[in-house]
C-alpha cells in the first residue's frame, strides 16, 4: 500500500504502519429509545469482542446543554447500548437518538 499511517517509537523503529493495522466499521446504525425504564439494546456483531473492536456513540442532531448521551458497551459479539450510565446506580434514564458506530480493528 503506498498511502496509509506510520507510527515510529523513541527509538526510531516502526511500531505500525499501513500493512500492520486497519480499522474498518462493521456496523453502522441510529439508535432510540423512548422515555421510559432503564434498559439496553443489542446489537449483532459477529467477531467482535471488547479486544478487537469499539461501540461509539455519536449525536445526530442537535446537542442542547440538556441532552444526555447514551451508553455503548462492546460484548462477545454484541455491541449493547444502554439508556442510563450503568456505573452510576442512581442515574437517569435517556430518551435520545445517536449513532452507533462499531469499529474493528486488527
Amino acid at each position: 500500500m503506498a498511502y496509509g499511517l506510520r507510527t515510529y517509537g523513541a527509538d526510531g523503529a516502526l511500531q505500525l504502519d499501513e500493512n500492520s493495522f486497519t480499522c474498518r466499521v462493521v456496523l453502522s446504525t441510529v439508535v432510540t429509545f423512548a422515555p421510559g425504564p432503564k434498559s439496553f439494546q443489542d446489537f449483532s456483531v459477529p467477531g467482535c469482542n471488547a479486544t478487537n473492536s469499539i461501540a461509539v456513540m455519536i449525536p445526530v442532531g442537535e446537542y442542547s446543554d440538556t441532552s444526555m448521551q447514551l451508553e455503548s458497551e462492546m460484548r462477545t459479539d454484541v455491541a449493547r447500548v444502554y439508556n442510563y450510565c450503568r456505573e452510576f446506580e442512581a442515574s437517569n434514564t435517556v430518551s435520545n437518538t445517536m449513532r452507533l458506530n462499531v469499529i474493528r480493528f486488527a
